[in-house]
């Protein structure tokens, strides 16, 4: 379950205290806007471990038992006294939630992430999307076979079928990360084809990547060249991917080395 769901699910049956980063000075274990709620036995998130931790969590169950509404900002020093040797400072935003709270909660705290679009339902494709929701991104899940998507599926994954598969590509959010990786190099050839048009047009597809081997990529080189794209349009198309030197082939290794690639290349 996604942080922020869990979050809300057990505020609906007893109250937090949501701790935040509101500002930081020098080196810092979290950013500005992370977050970790506080109950009564649980947390849930982080706002960076360790001794800093703990004393902001200390200090919300103190919050807890008087129930003070204000909220308050604390400034902690990441030095000796801590523990921690950042060596600069946070502050960090307390204040107290309930279940009233929610509706509100729900819209500060929806992850807004780097758009993804994942061409192809397989092995590698539900790997990675179980890997893909627990980042900053928001995935689009596309595939051009009925039924092919799991009833259980990460929350916040939107799943879309396709017929033709490639007729997907006009219609992705701006700035997309695209992944290729249907069960054909059928369709994947026409996926990439549609994604070169597209760059060609508006050039907002900052990353388009190709499952397979270099001798698929020279093959599908050899026939969009035929197609008219040249060495520069061809440039775009990251193949194979994932990060270098992992010679694992089974999915989920491949869904961690695809996954790290993408926050290599932008993604927050």
């Amino acid at each position: 379950m996604r942080r922020d769901a869990e979050f809300l699910t057990r505020l609906s049956h007893e109250p937090a205290v949501l701790v935040r980063v509101e500002a930081t000075r020098g080196s810092s274990p979290r950013e500005v806007g992370a977050w970790m709620a506080v109950f009564a036995q649980h947390t849930v998130g982080t706002v960076g471990g360790g001794h800093l931790e703990w004393q902001a969590t200390a200090h919300a169950r103190d919050r807890l038992a008087h129930a003070p509404c204000e909220s308050e900002i604390v400034r902690f020093a990441l030095g000796a006294t801590l523990g921690q040797c950042c060596g600069g400072e946070v502050h960090l935003q307390f204040q107290t939630v309930s279940a009233q709270d929610i509706a509100g909660l729900r819209e500060q705290l929806a992850p807004h992430g780097v758009p993804v679009a994942l061409f192809g339902g397989g092995h590698v494709g539900q790997a990675l999307v179980e890997v893909l929701a627990r980042l900053p991104m928001e995935v689009t899940w596309i595939d051009s076979r009925d039924a092919i998507f799991p009833d259980r599926r990460p929350d916040g994954v939107h799943c879309e079928h396709s017929a033709p598969v490639q007729g997907a590509v006009a219609n992705l959010t701006p700035g997309s990360r695209v992944l290729i990786m249907s069960f054909s190099h059928a369709e994947d050839l026409e996926v990439v084809s549609a994604c070169l048009h597209r760059l060609r047009a508006l050039g907002d597809l900052p990353f388009v990547g190709l499952i397979g081997s270099k001798t698929k990529w020279a093959s599908f080189r050899s026939r969009l060249a035929q197609r008219g794209f040249t060495d520069e349009d061809l440039a775009h198309i990251t193949c194979p991917i994932g990060v270098a030197g992992i010679a694992d082939k089974r999915p989920e290794v491949i869904a961690v080395a695809v996954a790290a690639q993408l926050l290599q290349v932008g993604c927050p």
